[in-house]
């Protein structure tokens, strides 16, 4: 028995969701549809790849590493279909985009408005989740490119460096650190330092750039995004780590917050871009890799 690529999306939706009715929903398809084909899927290959409860929805050990070929196999679907599509002109077609919201509504306003202008015939759909969500799309297929902070565990993907996003330091006025013109790394051991919550992969760059052990800080892991951050510094909880690309898209509004440079080498992220390394457009990606770097904002306001 052949599984069905149909087959192999539910199960792969179910995994993400972890949940039978939202998986169904993402499908497309009623809940009992999707069960029914999940379901005949176990009994024909004879294994289990969930165990069901009326709370839970657990991966048994062999529907990991089930799950984790179907990824595979669906990611070289829609590279299978990529290349029937391909044709002479650049950027033309769909692109499915996943973005970080770190990133996201910072770098892509403008730049999308750039490239409709110049790529009229493109047709872009964007996502945006966690890096390991976007991750997972991309090596199923869901996605064709993700634009991400490096460094990040990327098995089966090619990756570009875009641009370097410089951290800055965001404080209230009057706060101790005002008074100097840089900071120094060793600065901030003590502080309260303010960072998003589980899963957002800028606390971890933020603490590497900065040469900080989770020990030595006051870390507050509160923030649910950058705009929550600005709002809690501004109400005096402490200091945050601002990528230089959010300050330029105005993440401060009118809050009087201040801003401060290291004075140390390399306090930044990298941001980059990942594709499947079977799909065949990398050159589309190439293209388009270029064109950020040229027309984005954030590129361009790079600290050297």
């Amino acid at each position: 028995m052949i599984p069905s690529i149909k087959q192999l999306r539910y199960i792969c939706a179910v995994a993400e969701h972890r949940h039978f009715s939202k998986a169904a929903e993402s499908c497309f398809v009623t809940q009992s549809t999707l069960s029914a084909a999940i379901q005949e899927l176990e009994s024909q290959l004879g294994v289990v790849i969930f165990e069901r409860s009326k709370k839970n929805v657990l991966i048994t050990p062999l529907g990991d590493r089930l799950l984790d070929q179907a990824r595979l196999i669906l990611g070289d679907v829609e590279d299978f279909v990529s290349l029937a599509k391909i044709h002479n002109e650049a950027l033309a077609g769909e692109i499915r985009l996943g973005v970080i919201p770190t990133i996201g509504p910072f770098l892509l306003p403008h730049l999308l408005k750039d490239l409709r202008k110049n790529y009229t015939k493109l047709k872009l759909y964007l996502k945006e989740d966690l890096s390991s969500q976007l991750y997972q799309q991309l090596r199923q297929g869901q996605l064709d490119l993700v634009i991400l902070a490096l460094p990040y565990a990327l098995p089966e993907m090619e990756t570009i460096s875009l641009f370097k996003d410089e951290f800055l330091l965001c404080l209230s006025p009057g706060h101790q650190l005002e008074k100097s013109k840089q900071i120094k790394q060793a600065q901030l051991k003590g502080e309260s330092l303010l960072l998003l919550e589980e899963g957002h992969c800028l606390r971890d760059h933020a603490l590497e750039a900065c040469k900080l052990e989770k020990a030595e800080s006051d870390l507050i892991y509160q923030g649910t995004s950058l705009h929550t951050l600005v709002q809690m510094v501004a109400n005096g909880l402490g200091v945050t780590l601002l990528p230089a690309m959010s300050v330029d898209a105005d993440v401060l509004g009118d809050t009087q917050l201040q801003l401060r440079h290291f004075s140390g080498e390399n306090v930044s992220r990298e941001i980059g871009m990942a594709w499947r390394k079977s799909d065949p457009r990398r050159e589309e990606y190439l293209l388009l890799a270029d064109f950020i770097k040229q027309n984005s904002s954030a590129a361009k306001s790079i600290v050297k």
